[in-house]
């Protein structure tokens, strides 16, 4: 099965860290192009971070500066570090990515979110 399952998320005061993981499933051969989008309670997905290729990395206004989007291409492996949390970076936070599968077809791969709740 092709899929991403991201880990991670919580409740955390404000001005805490929280570490998200999105592992990619052993169908999986590559991840090319990924990122991370949240959905903030009652609004719509927006994008938190992105690496759409391997030496460059983008981010959204609202976290720049906190927020650190990493991979490990040898385990397929995203992460994104999140620092000084606010209550605003509630949400349910997705992982995604472009994908090569075992049987070298491309995907587009969303993940089934986890939730991050700041709150003191």
């Amino acid at each position: 099965q092709v899929q991403l399952v991201e880990s991670g998320g919580g409740l955390v005061q404000p001005g805490g860290s929280l570490r998200l993981s999105c592992a990619a499933s052993k169908s999986i051969f590559r991840l090319n192009a990924v990122g991370w989008y949240r959905q903030p309670p009652g609004k719509q997905r927006e994008l938190v971070a992105t690496i759409p290729s391997s030496s460059s990395t983008n981010y959204a206004d609202a976290v720049k500066g906190r927020f650190t989007i990493s991979r490990d291409n040898a385990k397929n492996m995203v992460y994104l570090q999140m620092n000084s949390l606010k209550p605003e970076d509630t949400a349910v936070y997705y992982c995604t990515s472009k994908v090569t599968t075992s049987t070298f077809e491309t995907l587009d791969v969303w993940g089934q979110g986890t939730l991050v709740t700041v709150s003191s």
